[in-house]
């Protein structure tokens, strides 16, 4: 399984749950289903459902058929396909309502996201599991632009803004992250624990971390975990650009300077 795939399948809470009597199952896998939607999808047959969270198909046709009833889901008639409906949208609204940092954050993006290559993208994220979702967008208005938008989620141990995400948790939550990545994706340990020593070098050496092709090879960011207005959440800024018009180079000594400054800004870590 490759790491891209890191984002494209489901996470599977129930079985890290196994045997808790308080946890409920169905519930875990209606939410795996809504949960495999991406941003660039429209519509999606049950048998990719199935596919993308591994779940077998009379399972998540009695769930569809649920999510459908509930408004969550919305299905084409003429194809029996299905896409995201208004009451998933009510959700996310209510979570950028809660996020206390995402107001505070909006004009700091921009400012960074209009720094010397007009090529370049800006964004604020919060972990979900072993996923960095993305909360904030900010990116300039060149065709060649990263086309990531809110709702997005990145893999964790790869992308620049999850590993500065895993920077600025703490040793235990980053041994439970880790936990969650070797219990969906095994073949990939050695993988995510090096990922996990190259994001703390990098903070340690930078005050942010750097993802040069580490998750998509035509993208180079570079991100610093920023900690929420009460403490309790560290989430992750970034900049980067498709690696064919910004460089490693250009990212640190344009926008490294500026991406600290952005964390000071906002009262956030800065490592060092």
């Amino acid at each position: 399984m490759s790491k891209d795939q890191i984002t494209e399948d489901a996470e599977h809470p129930e079985e890290a749950e196994a045997g808790d009597r308080q946890f409920v199952s169905a519930l875990a896998r209606g939410l795996d289903i809504l949960g495999c939607f991406r941003i660039d999808d429209r519509f999606l047959s049950n048998h990719e459902i199935s596919r993308r969270t591994r779940l077998a198909k009379p399972t998540v046709s009695r769930l569809t058929y649920t999510l459908t009833k509930t408004g969550h889901l919305l299905r084409d008639e003429a194809s029996g396909e299905y896409r995201l409906g208004a009451k998933v949208l009510q959700l996310g609204f209510g979570v950028l309502a809660a996020t206390s940092i995402s107001d505070r954050v909006t004009s700091e993006l921009s400012a960074l996201s209009k720094g010397p290559n007009p090529y370049v993208t800006a964004a604020l994220a919060e972990r979900s599991g072993i996923r960095a979702v993305y909360l904030a967008v900010r990116r300039s208005h060149q065709a060649v632009s990263l086309s990531i938008g809110v709702g997005a989620r990145l893999p964790l141990f790869y992308s620049g803004i999850g590993r500065a995400i895993i920077a600025g948790i703490s040793e235990e939550e980053r041994a439970e992250v880790l936990a969650m990545g070797i219990q969906e994706f095994p073949e990939q340990r050695e993988r995510m624990e090096q990922s996990i020593r190259d994001a703390v070098s990098d903070y340690e050496t930078y005050g942010y971390c750097t993802s040069f092709g580490a998750w998509k090879a035509e993208i180079n960011a570079i991100a610093a975990p920023l900690r929420s207005l009460d403490g309790t959440t560290v989430y992750g800024i970034n900049i980067g650009g498709p690696s064919f018009l910004i460089s490693p180079k250009e990212l640190h000594k344009e926008y490294g300077p500026a991406l600290l400054e952005t964390v000071r800004k906002l009262g956030g870590m800065e490592g060092g």
